[in-house]
C-alpha cells in the first residue's frame, strides 16, 4: 500500500506553510507500524543516518552487530583500521554472520556453512562448494560474491550510512555544520576529541535510553528550548528559556543555542577547553540535530553525541556519548569533573522521557490533526516538520510517476 494511501498528500502540504498556518506531521507517522519501513526506505535509507559509534568497537579485528530498522548490520574495524559497514548476512544462504560483538582472529566465518570472508568483506573460502573436498569451481568467481558493503562514514565518532548510496557524498553533507562551528571548534577540534578509555567491559562516559517513543519526537523535542521552565526546572535557573536560541540552516539541521553555559567544575578543577574556541564566546553552547537521528551538543570543555535507533514505530533507544579535549581531560585529574558531567546530563536527558512518552501516547487519540506551533517558539521543531513531509512528498511522487 503506497504511503499516501495512509497519509492524505494534504496533511503533507499542509506542513509545507508558513508557522503560524502549518500542522504538523499526522498521527499516522508516530503510529501506525507499517510506517517505519516506510520512512526507512523513504527518508533515512536516503541520506545520511547514524548507526552507532567508531569508539565503541576499541580494537582492530572488532566487529559489533547492530539491527537498523529491521535490517541486519555489522559493523567493522578492519585491521588498516579502518570502519567498515556491511549487510550481516552470508552471500551463500543468507545467514546472519555476526551475532555477537567482540574481536575476530582471522576471518569472518559463517556459523552455517563455514564460507570464510576477510574483515574488507572479500570472500575467502568456501569449502566443499564444489562436494566433499572440492572447495573451488572455476566457474564460481569469489570476487563477485562478498560481503555487500554499505558507503559508510566517521565523523564525531559517529558511524554514518546511506542504505541507497545515492545521497551526496558525506563531506559535502556535513560541511555545513563543520563551517557554522568554525569558531568553535577550528579546523583541528575534532582531532582532540577523546573518549573515557572502557573499564573492563564496560564503556565510559556512556549511557542508554530506552524510550517508548517514535524517533521523531526525540528529534523534536531535542530541536527547541520551549518546554524548559516546566521540564527542566534546574537548567532554566542558569539557563533559562530567554537565554537559547534557534538554530535552522542548509535544510538539513536545526537545533538550539545557548548564551550562558557553565563550564564544568568538580572541587575548584575544570575541564581542558577546545584552545580554538574563541574566548568572547566561551559560554556559549550548542545543540543541533543532523536530520534524520544523530543530536549533537558542544561546549567549550566538552562535547556529546546521540544516535536515536528506532525499534519500532513507537519504541526508540537513545545511545549517548560523551567525549573531552585532548588526552589529558580523560586521565584521573578530571574524574571528578567527568562523573559530574555525566551525571548532570543523564539527569537532563532523563527529564525528557516522559514528556515524548506522552506524546507517542497522544498520537493514538483522533482529536489530535498535528498539532499548531508557537509562531516564536517552535521553529526549529517546524523545520524538521518540514523536512520530513517534503521528502515524503517527494519520494512518493517520484515511485508514482
Amino acid at each position: 500500500m503506497d504511503i499516501l494511501d495512509r497519509i492524505p498528500l494534504t496533511s503533507l502540504e499542509n506542513i509545507m506553510l508558513p508557522i503560524e498556518d502549518a500542522s504538523g506531521l499526522p498521527n499516522a507517522l508516530y503510529h501506525d507500524p507499517d510506517m517505519l519501513a516506510e520512512e526507512r526506505d523513504r527518508i533515512l535509507g536516503k541520506t545520511w543516518s547514524g548507526i552507532g559509534f567508531a569508539g565503541d568497537l576499541p580494537t582492530l579485528g572488532y566487529v559489533k552487530p547492530i539491527t537498523f530498522m529491521g535490517l541486519p548490520l555489522v559493523i567493522v574495524r578492519g585491521q588498516d583500521d579502518v570502519i567498515r559497514v556491511f549487510h550481516n548476512v552470508c552471500s551463500h544462504r543468507g545467514m546472519i554472520l555476526i551475532n555477537t560483538a567482540g574481536p575476530v582472529q582471522g576471518n569472518i566465518r559463517c556459523p552455517y556453512h563455514s564460507w570464510t570472508y576477510d574483515l574488507t568483506g572479500q570472500l575467502k573460502g568456501t569449502p566443499h562448494l564444489g562436494g566433499v573436498g572440492v572447495h573451488k569451481l572455476d566457474h564460481f568467481n569469489c570476487e563477485q560474491h562478498g560481503m555487500k558493503q554499505l558507503s559508510s562514514s566517521v565523523w564525531f565518532d559517529i558511524v554514518f550510512v546511506n542504505l541507497d548510496g545515492q545521497a551526496q557524498p558525506f563531506e559535502q553533507f556535513i560541511a555545513p555544520v563543520m563551517a557554522r562551528w568554525q569558531p568553535f571548534l577550528g579546523g583541528s577540534g575534532y582531532a582532540r576529541m577523546r573518549r573515557e578509555d572502557p573499564v573492563g567491559d564496560q564503556l565510559q562516559g556512556a549511557f542508554t535510553l530506552n524510550v517508548a517513543c517514535n524517533w521523531k519526537l526525540a528529534v523534536e523535542n531535542y530541536c527547541e528550548s520551549y518546554h524548559l521552565p516546566w521540564i527542566h526546572p534546574k537548567l532554566n535557573v542558569y539557563s533559562r528559556i530567554q537565554d537559547h536560541y534557534h538554530i535552522m540552516f542548509a535544510n538539513e539541521f536545526a537545533g538550539q543555542g545557548t548564551n550562558v553555559y557553565n563550564l564544568a567544575d568538580s572541587a575548584g578543577t575544570r575541564l581542558p577547553v577546545f584552545p580554538e574556541w574563541q574566548t568572547e564566546r566561551m559560554k556559549e553552547a550548542e545543540y543541533i540535530t543532523v536530520f534524520p537521528n544523530v543530536l549533537l551538543g558542544i561546549q567549550a570543555d566538552h562535547t556529546f553525541a546521540i544516535v536515536l535507533e528506532p525499534i519500532t514505530h513507537s519504541q526508540t533507544v537513545e545511545h549517548v556519548r560523551l567525549m573531552y579535549v585532548g588526552d589529558e581531560s580523560i586521565g584521573e585529574t578530571f574524574k571528578g569533573c567527568r562523573d559530574a558531567t555525566l551525571k548532570a546530563w543523564k539527569e537532563v536527558f532523563g527529564e525528557d522521557v516522559g514528556v515524548v512518552e506522552g506524546m507517542q501516547r497522544g498520537r493514538a487519540s483522533p482529536g489530535f490533526k498535528g498539532g499548531k506551533f508557537s509562531p516564536i517558539l517552535d521553529n526549529p521543531t517546524h523545520y524538521f516538520h518540514q523536512w520530513a513531509a517534503k521528502r515524503l512528498i517527494v519520494s512518493t511522487q517520484s515511485t508514482r510517476n
